[in-house]
């Protein structure tokens, strides 16, 4: 083993450690890119999932009335006749 190291072979392995670091810099980067890319994704699918919940608000809602008028007939319906056999019967 060397007891001493010449000042070319620390140059020598600073420039090797400043190109791997280089090189990791630049894997980050595309790394960075990527999570870009999710978030925007994830920003559009957020978006598309609070439209689809309007949306399904709206058909509730309708639907909704729709049994209330429903069962407002069938009460109105079974009250006419109630009144209809009262009327026959006196």
């Amino acid at each position: 083993m060397r007891e001493s190291w010449a000042d070319d072979r620390l140059d020598h392995l600073s420039q090797k450690m400043d190109e791997r670091f280089q090189r990791v810099d630049e894997r980050f980067d595309r790394v960075d890119e990527r999570f870009d890319r999710v978030e925007a994704e994830a920003r559009g699918f957020r978006s598309e999932m609070i439209e689809f919940r309007s949306e399904m608000n709206a058909r509730f809602d309708s639907m909704q009335w729709l049994v209330i008028q429903f069962f407002g007939g069938m009460v109105a319906a079974v009250a006419a006749a109630a009144i209809g056999l009262l009327a026959t019967q006196v």
